[in-house]
């Protein structure tokens, strides 16, 4: 078996956690493969006329609890064994998080910083046509992941209502029904108030949860986040406000490190967006510069040095399997918050369980982003539009109680907290729908 392979990773979580509980043996069966794997051929012609072809997937792990729910990523490194793994992560944080939705994931093996903005829409709406017959709000819902947004959601509605109109579509409404295909769009498109920061602040009330029952204080914690996209810089952003103190931040260039504490991790998304990279955002007062790198004693850092800074909680935020048996010793944190899908490899993880470190599993810590996408599902269906306050009212209700419950269960069972995230999603398939 090929180490820090996620697939395999994924197949061992889940026969490990297995024996934990008396699980139906079909159940086992229903989620060891996908129901079904799509696989696609997509051939773009660029702007300078030449020709390059792509590889797109679409993986649906299980439908035993409700429609396929799961991002499309845009990524050199998407492979079917990652996409396939993140189909079962899916699978699992929607059972763990209580919306009913089953799992999928999806993607396309590319580096879409090559494209110009019309490659990238003519590919977006390529991939829509090979899956249009496999997508649906009561089939599978796709929504934005790594390297995709609310634009590019936009033009899987507009390219699927297409298709629905080319197969002569019996839907009294055609529009409205194409607009619930995905989750993560514009608010001008049937968006959700909320989505944006819903992964990012979800992760945040888990962690705080987990705090209060450690009972420890955030004011007394150091934080480092790994990933400075939406979801690192909203998980940053609301610990911030809950008084935790954010010293490093890096995103795939490199990162700053202020071991007194950075002051405004707003001013540094503003910075970023100025210059392009996380580099020399070392701020004082309104003014950010790498001048300022001595005054406020900061340090420069690689994303994987990071992982090991003397800090109490570590958060990767970015790609899967960055903690492995390579560093997993040389962390220094107590507590992980896993806001990257499969962050942490099975060998890794037995050696931060040998070093007492908390990880606060992926499929409990990020799952805000999924809930949110239900609850923009659930108004698209229902011609409903909810306020902000309320999707973040919603949204910490199904939080909390999931961390509960895999709080409960971590006692219960005397397991790890992601064994016990496991065991409760586990026991979700053995509950009727």
């Amino acid at each position: 078996m090929a180490k820090n392979n996620p697939w395999h990773q994924a197949k061992e979580q889940l026969a490990k956690t297995a024996t934990y509980i008396d699980m139906d043996p079909l159940i086992h069966a229903y989620l060891t493969e996908p129901e079904r794997i799509i696989q696609v051929h997509l051939p773009l012609r660029k702007d300078n006329g030449e020709v390059v072809t792509f590889k797109g997937y679409r993986v649906q792990h299980n439908s035993y609890k409700g429609p396929y729910k799961g991002g499309l990523r845009f990524h050199p490194e998407v492979t079917i064994d990652e996409v396939k793994a993140l189909s079962f992560w899916m699978t699992m944080k929607n059972a763990l998080i209580g919306v009913p939705f089953g799992g999928g994931k999806g993607g396309i093996t590319i580096d879409p910083k090559t494209l110009s903005e019309p490659e990238l829409e003519r590919l977006t709406r390529l991939f829509t046509r090979r899956l249009a017959h496999a997508i649906g709000p009561d089939k599978d819902i796709p929504a934005p992941d790594v390297n995709t947004n609310a634009k590019i959601m936009s033009w899987i509605v507009d390219e699927y209502e297409k298709y629905l109109k080319s197969q002569k579509s019996n839907l009294k409404n055609t529009k409205d029904y194409a607009q619930a295909v995905v989750t993560g769009k514009p608010l001008s498109h049937g968006g959700s108030e909320g989505r944006t920061e819903a992964t990012g602040l979800g992760g945040s009330y888990v962690l705080i949860d987990i705090i209060r029952r450690l009972r420890l204080s955030p004011k007394d914690l150091t934080v480092a986040v790994q990933g400075f996209g939406n979801v690192g810089y909203y998980v940053a952003y609301y610990l911030q406000k809950h008084g935790f103190k954010v010293v490093a931040i890096s995103d795939s260039k490199g990162g700053i490190y202020v071991p007194s504490g950075i002051k405004n991790v707003e001013q540094i998304l503003a910075c970023k967006k100025s210059n392009g990279h996380l580099q020399d955002c070392y701020c004082i007062g309104s003014t950010c510069g790498k001048h300022y790198k001595e005054k406020v004693q900061g340090k420069d850092i690689t994303p994987e040095k990071l992982l090991t800074l003397p800090v109490d909680i570590v958060i990767p935020a970015a790609l899967n399997t960055v903690i492995t048996e390579k560093n997993a010793a040389d962390i220094k944190a107590k507590i992980i918050l896993e806001m990257a899908n499969g962050p942490t490899t099975p060998e890794a993880d037995k050696i931060l369980e040998q070093k007492h470190v908390t990880v606060i599993p992926d499929i409990l810590a990020n799952a805000g982003g999924v809930a949110v996408s239900y609850f923009e599902w659930y108004q698209n269906i229902h011609h409903e539009t909810w306020s902000k306050k309320e999707v973040f009212e919603k949204l910490k209700t199904k939080i909390l109680k999931a961390t509960d419950a895999v709080w409960k269960t971590q006692k219960e069972y005397h397991a790890s907290m992601r064994d016990a995230a496991y065991i409760t999603a586990l026991k979700k398939f053995e509950e009727k729908n």
